[in-house]
């Protein structure tokens, strides 16, 4: 199961593995804590679109719909109202995801996750990937839901309890992965057009330390997850160069996703190349 904040993350963070694991035999649930309803028009190409006017949040839910498809998961809304990135200064919108209090906005994943009682949860760290209020909200939820579901005296007509073994928080996008790629094409590529891009981002993250614990080799699946991202066409324009990096450098500089073990039920060692790692598979049958 992974905790996202709008449709569209699950396809810039994880998508390669939700499609390695899903195509290995593995149920992949992924969780879209909103709708996206305050998102912008960001392909100039979907300006034309009559929906993406009309009925933004819609187009949306059609996008994330193609997007699962694609990766071959399965996918449920919790429902709640994008909050939207306010200025400096500015209020949250009343009623939105970031201002509901947390053991009311919890409790449908809770029972979610009763339902669907996974083995792995992966959620965004304290910060949220980056500071916007849904993504911070996103993982206060998946990490207050994970307690919370696991105790039979909380939220009780929610479902028979259930401890979600493992907890991963997103650690994909990083300085090391960026400058891995970044070197290796400059080293067979150096006119690449999208170099200069590459170097903007290699600079931005220079200093921060790699927290992954485990790395997932997808490189396999890297063309499937270009291809959900894109499904979300309204949010991205199809020459996005941060998503879109050339797949056969990337296969041969990073071919990883990448994932920091925060907590484990299960006796497991890092570095690990699993995500279930440690668990038994008398307990994945």
């Amino acid at each position: 199961m992974a905790v996202h904040a709008h449709p569209d993350d699950e396809s810039s963070k994880g998508a390669a593995t939700y499609a390695h694991y899903a195509a290995g035999g593995a149920e992949v649930m992924i969780v879209s804590c909103t709708g996206g309803q305050r998102g912008s028009i960001l392909n100039s190409a979907v300006e034309a679109v009559p929906l993406a006017h009309r009925d933004l949040a819609g187009l949306r839910r059609l996008e994330m719909a193609e997007a699962a498809r694609i990766l071959g998961v399965g996918q449920r809304w919790l429902g709640y109202y994008d909050s939207g990135m306010p200025a400096d200064g500015e209020p949250l919108p009343p009623n939105s995801f970031a201002t509901i209090p947390l053991e009311s906005s919890a409790a449908p994943l809770v029972t979610l996750m009763r339902e669907f009682r996974p083995h792995v949860l992966i959620a965004y760290d304290e910060n949220g990937g980056y500071p916007h209020p849904d993504h911070i909200r996103a993982h206060e939820v998946a990490v207050y839901a994970r307690d919370a579901a696991a105790d039979p005296g909380r939220y009780p007509d929610a479902g028979r309890a259930w401890r979600i073994p493992k907890l991963y928080y997103d650690r994909i996008h990083s300085a090391k992965r960026t400058r891995a790629v970044y070197d290796a094409l400059a080293a067979t590529e150096p006119e690449h057009p999208l170099l200069a891009e590459f170097e903007r981002f290699r600079r931005r993250g220079e200093g921060t330390s790699f927290l992954g614990t485990t790395q997932v080799a997808v490189d396999a699946y890297f063309d499937t997850r270009d291809a959900a991202l894109r499904a979300h066409a309204s949010q991205v324009p199809p020459d996005s160069p941060f998503f879109f990096w050339p797949n056969d450098v990337q296969r041969k500089a990073w071919p990883w996703e990448d994932y920091q073990l925060v907590d484990s039920e299960v006796e497991t060692s890092v570095p690990e190349t699993d995500l279930f790692a440690g668990i038994p598979v008398a307990a994945l049958a």
